[in-house]
């Protein structure tokens, strides 16, 4: 896999878009921290653009199985570089609504890249290598969080918001450069090998596919429980800092979680070599709960630091898992739509999470919501674990009435 250049351009492409993507994320909070007073008006802004992604989710799924899925990345990453502009003119003219048109333009472009690069992966390295794969992509991934979240606290001291928009830009451009060298072959539809005119791929031939493979429903539902913690995230870490007074927490809290997260993917290759996918999921996603129960405590410094690095580990097992259970168990010509979809119900629910946060944290606080929220992650483990079962059953008794 290490001699595969594909790989190292994926991987160093990821890096360096992760850089520009959290300079722009502590740059968009420190803008709305100026300029928004209440949470859950941040939160309505920041879901304006997930609400984007989401609309145009359908037609980027059918354009990445459709198109060459190097020049859907091409295409989306330098939009999402140009999105920057719209960044740049929100600071100049200090109005939130360009902001806004800026959070759309870059969630659209996400839209398109981020089904075209899962679908591309299995293009460029073997399937026995795939989960290691995913591992180390999020890996970097998490790295870049890191860097680039303590890099943005250093630069906003030194520098002003816009010149942190520049190098977020400029992080941009150099993954569309990165993009231009990557090599993937692609095998041709049937109807384009014969000259004829390809049939246009319909967004929901891709659910009779996850209804007829229930474990790919399982887990695809499942995936909403880290959602719960993920959503509401950067408000989550606004508000640790208000409780606590102190701005240093956010930097440990980020480089607490990164760290922990990128433990979790790189252990999780061995333990998949000695456990089921399946058990690996369901412990973790009961871990994730015992996280947000943790926040309960979330005036302690020290707790807070725990519960997201608690959390960071088990969404670091969690995901590189259920991306290869996709990636293996989805035929591949469905991977476009069904990354498309699965990156519109990601959307969705980060949308409702993020609104539910916000309103929730005016309403009854921090310590209140991470308990009913913990809460009802433990009944949905608990209530998936059950069913998990019930599948493997019926499957079980199906294959031994085939041998009779």
């Amino acid at each position: 896999m290490w001699r595969n250049k594909n790989v190292w351009i994926l991987l160093i492409g990821e890096f360096i878009a992760g850089l520009g993507l959290w300079l722009g994320i502590i740059g968009n909070l420190e803008f709305m921290q100026e300029k928004v007073p209440s949470d859950f008006l941040k939160s309505v802004i920041l879901a304006s653009g997930l609400l984007a992604g989401l609309v145009v989710g359908p037609l980027a799924g059918r354009v990445t199985d459709q198109a060459n899925k190097k020049t859907v990345m091409l295409i989306s990453g330098f939009t999402r570089a140009l999105s920057v502009v719209f960044m740049l003119i929100a600071i100049a003219t200090g109005s939130v609504l360009w902001m806004v048109v800026f959070l759309i333009s870059i969630q659209i472009s996400a839209a398109f890249y981020f089904p075209a690069l899962q679908a591309a992966i299995p293009m460029v390295v073997k399937e026995k290598e795939l989960l290691q794969m995913n591992g180390v992509h999020m890996n970097v991934a998490t790295l870049s969080r890191i860097l680039g979240t303590a890099l943005a606290g250093i630069l906003l001291v030194v520098m002003s918001l816009s010149m942190l928009y520049v190098l977020s830009l400029l992080a941009y451009l150099a993954l569309f450069i990165m993009t231009l060298f990557l090599s993937i072959a692609e095998e041709s539809a049937p109807s384009e090998q014969l000259g004829s005119k390809p049939k246009a791929a319909g967004f929901k031939d891709v659910f009779p596919v996850i209804k007829g493979l229930p474990i790919v429903l399982m887990t695809l539902v499942m995936t909403l429980i880290p959602l719960l913690f993920i959503g509401g995230f950067n408000l989550m870490v606004i508000n640790i800092s208000e409780l606590q007074d102190s701005s240093s927490i956010k930097g440990w809290i980020y480089t607490a979680e990164g760290i922990a997260f990128m433990t979790g993917a790189f252990t999780v290759k061995k333990i998949g070599e000695k456990v089921s996918p399946y058990k690996i999921l369901f412990t973790f996603s009961f871990v994730i709960g015992i996280a947000q129960l943790l926040l309960y405590f979330a005036t302690s410094p020290v707790m807070s630091v725990l519960a997201f690095t608690v959390f960071g580990f088990a969404v670091g097992c969690f995901f590189p898992t259920a991306a290869t259970i996709f990636q293996t168990r989805i035929p591949k010509e469905f991977h476009g739509r069904f990354f498309s979809f699965r990156n519109m119900m990601d959307r969705l629910i980060f949308q409702v999470v993020l609104l539910l946060t916000g309103l929730l944290f005016d309403l009854v606080g921090l310590q209140i919501m991470t308990v009913l929220f913990g809460c009802l992650s433990l009944a949905m483990t608990g209530l998936f674990y059950s069913r998990y079962r019930q599948i493997r059953t019926t499957t079980l008794s199906e294959q031994q009435f085939n041998t009779h």
